[in-house]
C-alpha cells in the first residue's frame, strides 16, 4: 500500500517560512507528477504548485516568486519551500501525485492527509 506522508506544517509569523515534505512510502517505481494543493477554511481546494517527474514545476499565481516546490525522485519525496508567508496562506496543504506505479499495481493518484499551516502573528 502506498501513501503519501506530509511533515512540516505549523505555526508561521507573517513574513515567515516554512518547507514542507512529502514522501511516498512503500516500493515506488515511478510517479509521475506531484504537489501540493491547499485548502482554506470557508474556500474551495486550489492547486499551490506542482511539479513533473523531469522536474518543470508549476505554480499558482499568488504563490509565484514566494514558493519553490522540489522533488528527490530517488526518496519518492517532494518538497515545498514556502517563504514571504501572508495570512491568506492559513490553510491544509495536502501533497498530490499522479500516475504512481508500484510493483504491479498503478494508483491515477493519491493524496497525503494534508498539514495545517497557520500564519498569524
Amino acid at each position: 500500500q502506498v501513501q503519501l506522508v506530509e511533515s512540516g506544517g505549523g505555526l508561521v509569523q507573517p513574513g515567515g517560512s516554512l518547507r514542507l515534505s512529502c514522501a511516498a512510502s512503500g516500493s515506488i517505481f515511478s510517479i509521475n507528477a506531484m504537489g501540493w494543493y491547499r485548502q482554506a477554511p470557508g474556500k474551495q481546494r486550489e492547486l499551490v504548485a506542482a511539479i513533473t517527474s523531469g522536474g518543470s514545476p508549476n505554480y499558482a499565481d499568488s504563490v509565484k516568486g514566494r514558493f519553490t516546490i522540489s522533488r528527490d525522485n530517488a526518496k519518492n519525496t517532494v518538497y515545498l519551500q514556502m517563504n514571504s508567508l501572508k495570512a491568506e496562506g492559513t490553510a491544509v496543504y495536502c501533497c498530490h501525485a499522479t500516475g504512481v506505479v508500484s510493483g504491479v499495481r498503478y494508483y491515477p493518484e493519491l493524496w497525503g492527509q494534508g498539514t495545517l499551516v497557520t500564519v498569524s502573528s
